[in-house]
């Protein structure tokens, strides 16, 4: 076997249900000011400001720094001012920022949420979501705005009016956060009519430290039950090696036929935001399902199953690989598509809302890679 170049590293986003649990309210620490930075290129992805604003909102603040979000916290109970500062200094933690987490039921799909403060929580979000003022206006009036693939792939088209648990809720940008897991963000005042409970969630900026020991010190610190999941994790030098995979390392023949006769099974089935079959899947859902059958246990999500075996070449993509895109232009890094490579040019695919399970020829507009799925690489991925 040749020598492959593979990251060791993967976004360890895990789609956990965000827990509601009620408890003493407690006043918010706020996120630690940095010096005012140039403002980027505003982005084109909020549509406008509302028509008709759902409230009145105060002014949203101007992009102060970034912050590159290294960890996600969900805790029980509200964090308290007393968690909060053990949290604040421990070594390396630079900024946090603290928010509402909840799944909800939005356009009846369920929906992981987070009810933020858009003057401060812009900074913790990819470049061009954090640079567009009209997008932060937005939430702040009242909209909420869901993730590129959400909307894009799930059919929450911009200015369209939503079923949620609080009433209508307008579309009023496409905003990635950058957490795999969080598909939509409304301010903290339509949170609380959508009944997120209050500051459950922590978002820590630590740049210059290792995010894996960091994680551990951070559960040390908090109540039992608390879940820690890194983002853009920091990690020890080299992230990538040069690695001779042995034998048996790939899945079988057997195993890639039992997978491509799976997923084929389900030609013609609708594309369902958030599906995992047996009738109804998208595009990661197809791949965990159809993967399933031949015994290969499959993370979830695009960006998670990007790291279950090295990448190769797109002229030597194999029927059973992975081929990935990059379409988010909110988070132009973020990989947000996947099908199985079907062999002579094709492959098969849950494309979106308003589409089927089908087999189309591969494209490269936005292409991300292939990947070569290792079962065992693919079980360890969280």
């Amino acid at each position: 076997m040749p020598f492959i170049v593979v990251a060791l590293v993967a976004v360890l986003t895990a789609d956990v249900l965000l827990l509601t649990q009620s408890g003493e309210r407690t006043e918010p620490v706020a996120a630690r000011q940095q010096p005012v930075a140039k403002q980027p290129k505003q982005s084109l992805m909020a549509g406008g400001r509302p028509q008709q604003p759902a409230q009145a909102a105060q002014p949203v603040a101007p992009l102060k720094k970034l912050h590159k979000p290294n960890l996600f916290v969900l805790t029980r109970k509200p964090f308290t001012n007393e968690l909060l500062r053990k949290v604040a200094k421990l070594r390396g933690v630079r900024a946090m920022e603290l928010a509402d987490a909840a799944s909800i039921r939005l356009d009846d799909k369920r929906v992981q949420t987070l009810g933020v403060d858009p003057s401060t929580f812009r900074a913790y979000t990819p470049k061009v979501t954090a640079s567009s003022d009209p997008l932060w206006q937005n939430v702040a009036a009242g909209d909420v705005a869901v993730s590129f693939v959400l909307g894009n792939d799930g059919g929450l088209s911009l200015h369209r009016q939503v079923a949620g648990p609080g009433g209508p809720l307008r579309i009023g940008a496409y905003a990635t956060t950058g957490f795999g897991a969080v598909d939509a963000v409304v301010s903290k005042e339509v949170g609380r009519k959508l009944g997120l409970p209050h500051d459950n969630a922590l978002i820590v900026s630590a740049p210059d430290v290792n995010s894996a020991t960091l994680r551990t010190k951070i559960l040390k610190e908090l109540p039992k039950g608390t879940q820690v999941a890194m983002v853009n994790p920091v990690l020890p030098q080299p992230q990538t090696i040069r690695q001779n995979w042995p034998a048996g390392s790939f899945m079988s023949g057997d195993q890639i036929t039992v997978a491509l006769k799976a997923a084929a099974s389900k030609l013609g089935r609708p594309y369902v935001w958030g599906a995992e079959g047996p009738e109804t899947f998208d595009c990661s859902g197809l791949v965990q399902w159809a993967f399933a059958q031949a015994g290969v246990r499959m993370p979830r999500v695009t960006h998670q199953q990007w790291v279950t075996g090295p990448q190769v070449p797109l002229s030597q993509a194999q029927p059973g690989d992975l081929i990935f895109w990059r379409l988010d232009p909110t988070n132009p890094g973020y990989i947000s598509h996947v099908a199985i490579y079907w062999g002579d040019g094709k492959m098969i695919q849950a494309p979106r809302t308003g589409d089927v399970v089908k087999i189309s020829p591969v494209h490269t507009r936005g292409f991300a890679g292939v990947v070569r799925v290792s079962p065992v690489a693919a079980s360890r991925v969280r």
